[in-house]
């Protein structure tokens, strides 16, 4: 009897500090609303937090950011990533140093696009590195950037790319055959430095605003990168990115675009999206006015309605597991992938 009792009463016991326990931080993203411009926020469970790009320039835009980071719960950013030095994703930085410390920023390097306005933006860029005393590296491919428990592995960067497969990827990729092939881009876009983040099982790949002509090294004949849980949608959703080599290949379950309601969002990009196979859902930050009520996801999917700013943006609480939800502050609506 008391073997019994005892063995009752260890059960309880373990059966209650499992009820208590809680589920381990997740990782935090905010896709900002930045007048359809970049800035997606990265933060890991250990509170460190990597920005990639930092929208066009002005103080409502950084305030967002900053507003975004308060939500994540931080204080800092540990890393600004510049994915290249056009306005839409480097211009906010003068601005963005005032209303939150930056650690340290990464780039690929020189500007590739000289004259005005590339001038003027990329010498306020460095002006303000300098003027903040943060750290500045470049970054190549292969290069590894580690915020806490989320790992970034640069794949492109200053118009080159990684020369081998990653694990569990480099099989043929079958989108290959009869792709168009395009001129070389002679602009900032094709330098962009692009990253595979993974956190546990979660693979997320960010390309910036790389090109149509610099994702088919990445893909053909061979897929280097592999599959992909999330795609944040190259270069706004222009039909200049987002080949159906790369967005087929990569085969996320979720994109999400950051485009602005008249900037990306184009019909024919929207539609090679739409058309990957195995796709769950694209969430867009805006409605797209060029892509009209045959090319845009059905509201619940858009953080912004109509033809201004709002503000609204877009969130994903991501597990190592490899399920996560997305967030949309317009609607307060939350919708659950659990993991693949």
């Amino acid at each position: 009897m008391t073997r019994f009792c005892f063995a009752q009463v260890l059960c309880v016991l373990v059966l209650s500090l499992g009820s208590v326990a809680q589920p381990s931080k997740p990782l935090q993203i905010y896709f900002v609303d930045v007048e359809g411009g970049q800035a997606t926020l990265f933060v890991s469970p250990e509170g460190r937090a990597l920005l990639i790009d930092t929208g066009w320039p002005g103080g409502e835009n950084a305030k967002r950011i900053a507003a975004a980071a308060k939500l994540a719960g931080i204080t800092k950013l540990d890393y600004v990533l510049i994915t290249h030095y056009h306005v839409d994703h480097v211009g906010g930085v003068p601005s963005l140093v005032q209303d939150i410390p930056v650690a340290a920023f990464l780039d690929h390097g020189q500007l590739r696009e000289p004259g005005d306005p590339m001038d003027h933006d990329y010498a306020n860029y460095l002006q303000t590195v300098a003027a903040t005393h943060a750290k500045r590296t470049i970054l190549k491919p292969g290069d590894k950037v580690a915020v806490g428990s989320l790992q970034a592995l640069v794949v492109t960067s200053d118009g080159k790319a990684i020369d081998h497969a990653l694990p569990g990827a480099g099989g043929p990729n079958p989108y290959c055959k009869n792709v168009e092939q395009r001129p070389a881009d002679q602009t900032e876009n094709a330098r962009s430095l692009g990253t595979l983040l993974t956190f546990g099982k979660l693979r997320i790949v960010d390309l910036g605003d790389l090109t149509w002509d610099k994702e088919l090294p990445l893909m053909c004949p061979d897929n280097k990168l592999g599959k992909v849980d999330i795609y944040i949608v190259s270069h706004h959703g222009f039909l200049q990115s987002g080949s159906p080599a790369l967005v087929h290949g990569i085969a996320p379950r979720v994109a999400i675009m950051d485009n602005g309601a008249k900037k990306g969002g184009s019909p024919g990009a929207w539609q090679i999206i739409m058309s990957s196979r195995g796709l769950e859902d694209l969430w867009q930050l805006h409605y797209s006015v060029e892509g009209g009520k045959d090319h845009n996801v059905p509201e619940q999917y858009i953080a912004n309605i109509g033809d201004t700013d709002q503000g609204n943006y877009l969130r994903v609480a991501a597990y190592p597991d490899g399920h996560f939800t997305i967030f949309n502050s317009r609607t307060g609506n939350e919708k659950a992938y659990p993991e693949r």
